[in-house]
């Protein structure tokens, strides 16, 4: 039954998510702005609902943390998942995005429709002004800003360096950095097909306090999300079995 639900659901989800990157892209075309609703109201939503199929259901915690402007969240990133359904939350948001995905036919181009911003990894100094232009621009359009700091995805109950990119824009925008903690990784695995069924947390911790040194900041920002992220991790281990078994295979890696 888990093959055939993840199945169906892969099946509904990326063909209504592709047929979105037409529609997107069309309206982008004559308006950008207009792109933002469609997407966050409309489209992405609907996409999501089908995680039902699978049995998954999301849970958000730390709600009194979220601002629709003025703020960056810096999210931990274990999944697809959360790409997807995050809009819903944080109704005008921009992802940071590696700009290869730009150029997927349809999903990028509706990607750069929407304002996402795009970054070349390989471009070194050049790469952290143009972000903090887009950054900038985003944000007087007041549109917040979600980037992962570690700048891909890890499996739950793993880590990697956390990237400059966050702490760079924490110093110059000038805006609260809100934590976001997540257990997604335990239900939509990176390159997995199945789509495990239980509950998927996304957490918001409390802002970090502005004008904090360089390297107290990133300890901070890594010690509370991924604290919280193995809290979330032992807390769906102890429901599902499946959770506590990918957990334990992490461990081995």
């Amino acid at each position: 039954m888990l093959y055939i639900r993840s199945l169906i659901f892969n099946i509904l989800f990326f063909f209504t998510l592709a047929f979105g990157c037409i529609i997107g892209t069309i309206i982008g075309l004559f308006s950008r702005k207009a792109t933002i609703p469609f997407w966050n109201k409309i489209w992405m939503p609907l996409c999501c609902s089908f995680l039902k199929i699978c049995g998954i259901s999301i849970e958000i915690r730390g709600k009194e943390y979220i601002r629709q402007e003025g703020v960056i969240y810096a999210i931990k990133h274990q999944s697809s998942l959360e790409t997807y359904c995050l809009s819903s939350y944080i109704t005008k948001a921009v992802f940071i995005l590696k700009k290869e995905l730009t150029y997927v036919p349809l999903f990028g181009w509706a990607q750069h429709l929407y304002g996402m911003i795009a970054v070349n990894r390989a471009a070194g100094g050049v790469t952290l002004k143009k972000l903090l232009h887009d950054a900038k621009d985003r944000m007087q359009q007041g549109r917040p800003i979600i980037i992962f700091p570690e700048g891909t995805r890890t499996k739950p109950g793993k880590t990697t360096d956390y990237k400059p990119g966050l702490v760079f824009l924490y110093q110059n925008l000038n805006v609260p950095v809100i934590p976001v903690a997540v257990n997604t990784g335990l239900f939509w695995a990176k390159n997995s097909f199945l789509r495990y069924p239980g509950k998927v947390v996304i957490e918001f911790l409390p802002p970090l306090p502005l004008n904090m040194d360089k390297k107290e900041f990133m300890a901070q920002l890594k010690e509370k999300i991924e604290d919280k992220c193995a809290q979330l991790n032992q807390e769906s281990a102890a429901k599902y079995p499946h959770a506590k078994m990918l957990l334990e295979n992490a461990k081995k890696d």
